[in-house]
């Protein structure tokens, strides 16, 4: 009872010593920046501040996409000692993680047909998935096994709310999100887009401030308005994207609209950060409703 291992994907942007502390291996999601090609780990060949600068300077960064054998290589030692596993992904509404992972289970089925490897789509992104991450760490803690903790951390995603804003519209431009008039118009007026990871898991703008406070106001607004009179959480976590100030100040809004008992503040890493861009600030907590069900209550159910 509670022994297994954990095992993420570098979206889900923990920090390092986290990971180690916890014996945690992380699956490297490859990104390219500058026509360079990363793909051994989150801050392999490049720093956190380099990356960051390059983007503020015009450079252009992106995901790529990669097969199952990566989760099947990190997970064989695991099946060859008959280790109980989970692996928490990326939402498989923006990433292939969940699926290749499926797939390398599959695989290693017929190797190893006793292996216990259990995986769950976050339907989130960024410090969403180290949420679910850091809620496993948790349980195992308490002894709970693997089986146990996965049945948990299915139900999770649909109250995990991901509120996120961006600092300038161009990065959700280049990635897909709105046209390029759009964008430009956004960034001259100073129109900061507000983003909820929706019930599906995508990445949607729901709602628009002018200017950087005014985005931060409206994030604590729709994160109060899906909990109930004195909820008290857990577990919230604060991420930023090379804007550390503004992530303390979230966080200090964060403390000061609800009772935690423990506030993260983590900064982001490529693999989100490449899409949304330097300046990106979110919150990650439990509500006390589904994302249907604030979709349906505040956006009439369009997403």
């Amino acid at each position: 009872m509670g022994s297994f291992s954990i095992i993420v994907d570098t979206g889900c942007d923990l920090p390092q010593e986290y990971l180690d502390e916890h014996n945690i291996k992380s699956v490297p999601i490859p990104f390219e920046i500058d026509g360079v090609q990363h793909d051994l780990g989150r801050w392999q060949g490049i720093t956190y501040e380099e990356f960051y600068t390059k983007l503020r300077n015009g450079s252009i960064a992106r995901t790529a996409l990669f097969g199952p054998e990566i989760y099947r290589e990190a997970f064989t030692e695991y099946a060859a000692r008959n280790e109980d596993l989970i692996v928490v992904t990326l939402s498989s509404s923006i990433s292939n993680s969940y699926q290749n992972s499926n797939i390398a289970i599959s695989e290693l089925k017929e190797e190893y047909p006793n292996c216990n490897i259990y995986v769950v789509d976050s339907l989130t992104a960024a410090a969403g998935c180290g949420f679910i991450v850091m809620t496993a760490v948790r349980k195992r803690a308490e002894g709970l096994s693997a089986g146990d903790v996965f049945e948990q951390l299915k139900d999770i995603p649909d109250r995990l709310f991901s509120l996120f804003t961006v600092n300038d519209l161009m990065y959700l431009h280049r990635g897909g999100r709105g046209s390029k008039l759009q964008a430009i118009t956004g960034s001259v007026i100073g129109i900061k887009p507000i983003l909820n990871v929706s019930p599906d898991g995508t990445l949607k703008v729901k709602d628009k401030a002018r200017g950087r406070k005014a985005a931060l106001e409206m994030l604590i607004m729709q994160m109060k308005r899906s909990l109930n009179a004195g909820t008290k959480h857990d577990l919230i976590i604060v991420t930023h994207a090379h804007c550390p100030e503004d992530g303390e100040t979230l966080a200090r809004m964060v403390r000061a609209s609800v009772e935690v008992k423990q506030l993260e503040i983590v900064p982001m890493g490529p693999v989100i950060g490449a899409h949304s861009g330097p300046g990106t600030a979110a919150v990650f907590f439990i509500a006390d409703m589904t994302r249907t069900e604030y979709e349906n209550a505040f956006y009439d159910g369009k997403w």
